[in-house]
């Protein structure tokens, strides 16, 4: 099997809601209604859901919102990524993402000609980006845990940043080679709020740890 990821460019609603924004938009359809996983500032997507297929409930807390639509939003768009891949027989791999503008869709076919095909098809329509390409291959089983790609924690971007930078200059280092306060200092964030990602990441990681370890 080959999988391809790619970036879309369009003007779709939650596409343009997270240009020039640290949002994040995951997407899982369902036909008759859409799960929506929001992380970051999404007002305009938000407005945007709320106005063209209602809100049947809203979870928030922090920064990250669940939100199950009353009707699936793509049957109010044109251009929409499932009748491309029905087209050339593939799988579209969900969810959908959103960010930095763009929408980032996986795609699974049995044959490398028919993802070339699904490819050259909807990039004449749209700016299109290939982000990966992979061969998949059957997993091994009786494995006791997945691969550590399986892990999928949703961090936001910033605290992603955050995360990576505190490991890369020693925050974890026994004894820590940096303080939250001159990590602050690299975002120009305050030190609380540095704290705050940096538990909020932890959280979301032993939590996906967790599942698999009990």
């Amino acid at each position: 099997m080959q999988q391809v990821t790619i970036q879309i460019k369009d003007n779709t609603a939650y596409a343009l809601a997270t240009e020039d924004s640290e949002a994040v938009i995951k997407l899982w359809c369902n036909e008759h209604c859409d799960l929506l996983h929001l992380i970051g500032p999404a007002d305009d997507a938000i407005e945007y859901v709320s106005n063209h297929v209602g809100v049947r409930d809203d979870i928030q807390e922090g920064d990250e919102r669940v939100i199950i639509t009353e009707d699936c939003l793509k049957q109010h768009e044109q251009g929409y990524i499932e009748r491309y891949v029905q087209r050339h027989d593939c799988l579209l791999l969900p969810p959908l993402q959103y960010k930095n503008g763009a929408k980032h869709v996986q795609v699974l076919a049995l044959e490398s000609q028919r993802l070339t095909d699904f490819f050259n098809d909807i990039n004449d329509d749209f700016s299109v980006d290939v982000a990966s390409t992979q061969t998949v291959n059957v997993p091994v089983t009786g494995s006791p845990m997945p691969k550590l790609g399986g892990f999928s924690p949703s961090l936001s971007p910033r605290q992603r940043a955050v995360l990576v930078t505190a490991w890369q200059e020693g925050y974890y280092e026994i004894p820590r080679e940096v303080t939250t306060t001159e990590l602050a200092e690299m975002f120009d964030l305050s030190r609380r709020t540095v704290e705050d990602h940096l538990r909020r990441a932890e959280q979301k990681i032993v939590g996906v740890f967790s599942e698999h370890l009990s």
